[in-house]
């Protein structure tokens, strides 16, 4: 509406009001400031409709994209996971001290140590591995990784990890909800909660796990906790859908299954409206709906024949030691590449990176595995322009102690290990921290778990602090009460 003007008395800019005109600013400048105040607010209307919008689309599709807290670095994320506690002895701290102590127990200076099975006063193991600078950036990666080493200049690594139980499943809970109890929501939940996913025929939140053997912790380590049920990860696996039940029922036809999911759908929502809109009806109602949407995008993603013989080559599909781990990275990119914002790959088999008995064969075996197809995902990666928005991180639950067990083995160590990030908004060729002379703790700018957490949320545009959910009157977030930004491997 028009505000009536009236330029008497000097020409200052008057509103109505039941006293009369009166004036609103007496000089030009004063008129700008308040029109400037006023297009503010037209603003701030305009993102609280953003915001309106999107909380609506969110109520009928949770998985429905959302704004980030600030612009992101990262669209989505690749997580590789290295289950069992790789040792960063062996693989990215190189550590000349621990040679020059070998065969002697752990100076008293160093303070004593809990461990998982009982080797605090075991001789100091040195590592056969062969370290040298790799790169422009001269960072030192051992033998084990030649591949990897060629794109060291693409890596942050960071040497001061630490977390909070020498338990496996205890820390796999940790690394994936910042708690070291089960029931809480993982990384990549939030990630969806906070974001949604561009695909919506497509969850989210992807797990590509190991071929053989548990995860420990099992599927607490990828679930939901206490969001709802869309976010919790969902498992893919490359070519056979038998295990994914994404196949119609045998013999029924594409229109009759359609017919079917409506009438159910129906039910569904006549059974949730006489009970309030309960949210666990919501979920599955939702769920059943991308279940069916699934049938249709997910064959042709986790169908990697399309690709070609020399993409397949590059992630080691054509070598018995690299297919598998090469495949599941070729699909971890097919993934992100259609709009999956987290997808979630484990290593490990059997035992895992679990070096109890001989940690220098059972590194040796996984490293071939996976080292030419992480080298392999980040150059296909930074060939199809997706490098700049895609978050790359790899490592464990812990690391593994310096001393010795069964005097050709390592136990775990949470006090000090190493992980690696690159990609979007990452920079290259840095290390961030260091640990103490044999590699037993952390002591150069330490990075907590809460930390490695917060940082990876503000990569992807979600501030770890607002991040939050409403549970039993507490506003719960992943990082719980701690969590700061390593701000020094950030772009």
């Amino acid at each position: 509406m028009d505000l009536p003007m009236d330029f008497r008395g000097g020409g200052g800019l008057r509103r109505p009001s039941s006293q009369g005109f009166v004036p609103l600013a007496d000089t030009r400048r004063a008129f700008l400031a308040k029109a400037g105040n006023g297009f503010g607010a037209l603003a701030l209307a305009w993102i609280l409709h953003q915001e309106a919008a999107a909380d609506e689309s969110r109520a009928t599709s949770p998985l429905a994209p959302s704004p980030p807290h600030f612009p992101p670095k990262a669209k989505n994320i690749i997580y590789l996971f290295m289950h069992g506690g790789p040792s960063h002895l062996e693989t990215f701290d190189p550590k000349p001290g621990l040679e020059r102590l070998a065969g002697k127990p752990l100076p008293e200076s160093f303070g004593s140590v809990v461990t998982s099975r009982n080797v605090g006063r075991n001789p100091l193991l040195p590592t056969s591995r062969t370290f040298a600078p790799r790169g422009q950036s001269g960072i030192e990666i051992s033998d084990l990784f030649p591949n990897l080493a060629a794109c060291v200049d693409d890596l942050a690594v960071i040497r001061s990890c630490w977390a909070d139980s020498v338990d496996h499943a205890r820390a796999v809970y940790q690394m994936s909800s910042g708690v070291t109890t089960m029931g809480k929501p993982c990384l990549g939940s939030w990630v969806g909660y906070g974001l949604g996913t561009e695909n919506q025929d497509l969850p989210s939140f992807a797990v590509l796990p190991q071929p053989r053997g548990a995860i420990k912790g099992g599927p607490a380590a990828f679930g939901s906790g206490f969001l709802p049920a869309p976010y919790q990860g969902t498992v893919v696996r490359r070519g056979d859908l038998s295990n994914l039940e994404l196949r119609p029922f045998n013999g029924m036809s594409a229109d009759r299954q359609s017919r079917m999911l409506d009438l159910v759908r129906q039910l569904d929502s006549r059974h949730a409206s006489r009970r309030d809109g309960n949210p666990e009806l919501e979920a599955k109602i939702r769920n059943y709906e991308l279940a069916y949407r699934m049938q249709g995008a997910a064959p042709e993603a986790v169908d990697i024949t399309s690709e070609s013989r020399a993409t397949k080559a590059l992630y080691g599909v054509d070598d018995p030691v690299t297919a598998d781990f090469g495949a599941r990275c070729l699909l971890a990119r097919r993934l992100v590449e259609r709009g999956v914002r987290f997808v979630q790959l484990f290593s490990g088999d059997l035992t895992g990176w679990d070096g109890h008995e001989d940690i220098q064969a059972n590194h040796a075996g996984l490293c071939a595995a996976v080292d030419r197809p992480i080298a392999g995902l980040l150059r296909d990666l930074k060939s199809r322009g997706l490098f700049e928005s895609t978050l790359v991180v790899w490592g464990g639950e812990f690391g593994r102690l310096p001393m010795s067990e069964n005097k050709r083995g390592r136990d775990h160590n949470p006090y000090g290990f190493t992980m690696w990030f690159a990609g979007a908004g990452v920079k290259g060729g840095v290390v961030h921290g260091a640990t103490d002379e044999v590699g037993l703790r952390a002591v150069v700018d330490r990075v907590h778990v809460h930390d490695l957490h917060a940082t990876i949320l503000y990569l992807m545009g979600l501030d770890h602090m607002r991040l939050t959910y409403t549970r039993n009157d507490r506003e719960e977030r992943l990082t719980d009460t701690g969590g700061q930004v390593v701000r020094s491997i950030i772009a």
